[in-house]
C-alpha cells in the first residue's frame, strides 16, 4: 500500500506541477475491476499529449489504447469512460487476464495563458487584468528593463528574448491567448510569422489600419498568405471608444472572453444570466 501512495503522490505532484507550467495531461483511473485483471480499483496513470506516461493501469496492449483514448480526451477535452474486456487477443480483446476493467478517463486541460509579447504601457495593463481575470500571465519583451518582476509584478513568467523567437521559449497550445502589443512594424514583421505557426486560440495585434496595411503587405511580401493573415484579430480587442492603457486592456480582455466562451457581445446575455 505505501508503494501506491508513493506513486499516486508522484501523480498528484506532476498533475501540480504540469498546471503550473501550463501544460495538460489526462489522468486515466481504474474505478471497476472485475475477475482477473492487472491492476486494481484506483490504480492510475497520468498521460502527457506526446505519450510519455507516470504510473500505469496494467501494461501491454491495454495500456496502449488507453494512452491513445487520453490523448484524444486531451485533443477535444471530454472527459470519457472506457471498459475493455481482457478475454482472447485473436478476438481483439487487449489481454488474456480474464476479467473486465472499466478506466475513467480525464483531461486535466492548461489553466489559460494569457501571454502578452510587449511591456509598454498597455502590455503592463494587459498583464495586470489577466492576472486578476485568473489567467496564466506571462510577458514577452526583447527589452530587459521593461520584462521584469519589477516593472510588472506578480505574473508567471518573463521571457527576454527577439521577437521571433518567442515559441522557442513558452509552450503556446489551444488554450493560449496572444496579446501583440508591440512598438512597431520591425518588431511585428519577424514575430507575427513565428505566431501565426502555433495552434494559439488567439492572435490580436495592436495598430492603427495604416500601421496594420503596412505590416500586412510586408508579411505578404514575405510569403505570408491572406488566409493566414485572416487568423489575426487587427486591431485588437472590441471597439469600446478605448483612449487608456487601462481602457485598452479592459477592450482587449473583453475580447478574448467573448471569444474563449463562446459570447455574441449582445446587452440580453447578462441580462439572462441573472434571471
Amino acid at each position: 500500500m505505501g508503494n501506491i501512495d508513493t506513486v499516486d503522490g508522484d501523480i498528484f505532484s506532476a498533475i501540480v506541477s504540469a498546471r503550473e507550467k501550463g501544460q495538460a495531461v489526462a489522468l486515466a483511473t481504474v474505478i471497476r475491476a472485475i475477475g482477473s485483471v492487472p491492476r486494481h480499483a484506483g490504480s492510475k496513470m497520468l498521460v502527457w499529449p506526446d505519450s510519455r506516461i507516470m504510473g500505469t493501469i496494467g501494461g501491454g496492449a491495454m495500456e496502449s489504447r488507453v494512452i491513445q483514448d487520453a490523448q484524444a480526451a486531451l485533443t477535444d477535452g471530454q472527459a470519457r469512460l472506457v471498459s475493455y474486456t481482457l478475454n482472447n487477443l485473436v478476438d481483439g480483446d487487449p489481454g488474456i487476464c480474464g476479467g473486465t476493467v472499466e478506466i475513467f478517463i480525464e483531461p486535466l486541460l492548461s489553466i489559460p495563458t494569457l501571454l502578452v509579447i510587449g511591456c509598454g504601457h498597455v502590455g503592463k495593463a494587459l498583464a495586470e487584468l489577466g492576472q486578476w481575470l485568473g489567467y496564466r500571465v506571462i510577458v514577452s519583451d526583447d527589452r530587459d528593463e521593461f520584462c521584469n518582476a519589477t516593472h510588472i509584478p506578480g505574473i508567471s513568467g518573463y521571457v527576454v528574448c527577439p521577437p521571433d523567437e518567442v515559441p522557442e521559449h513558452i509552450a503556446i497550445d489551444r488554450n493560449t491567448y496572444i496579446a501583440v502589443v508591440t512598438r512597431g512594424l520591425s518588431v511585428d514583421i519577424d514575430l507575427i510569422p513565428a505566431l501565426l505557426a502555433t495552434p494559439a486560440a488567439y492572435l490580436g495585434v495592436i495598430g492603427s489600419h495604416r500601421r496594420w496595411a503596412l505590416t500586412a503587405k510586408a508579411l505578404e511580401d514575405r510569403g505570408i498568405t491572406h488566409d493566414q493573415l485572416q487568423r489575426l484579430h487587427v486591431p485588437i480587442g472590441l471597439e469600446l471608444q478605448a483612449e487608456t492603457p487601462k481602457e485598452i486592456a479592459l477592450s482587449v480582455l473583453s475580447e478574448i472572453t467573448l471569444i474563449r466562451h463562446g459570447g455574441d457581445s449582445q446587452p440580453r446575455y447578462l441580462a439572462e444570466k441573472l434571471k
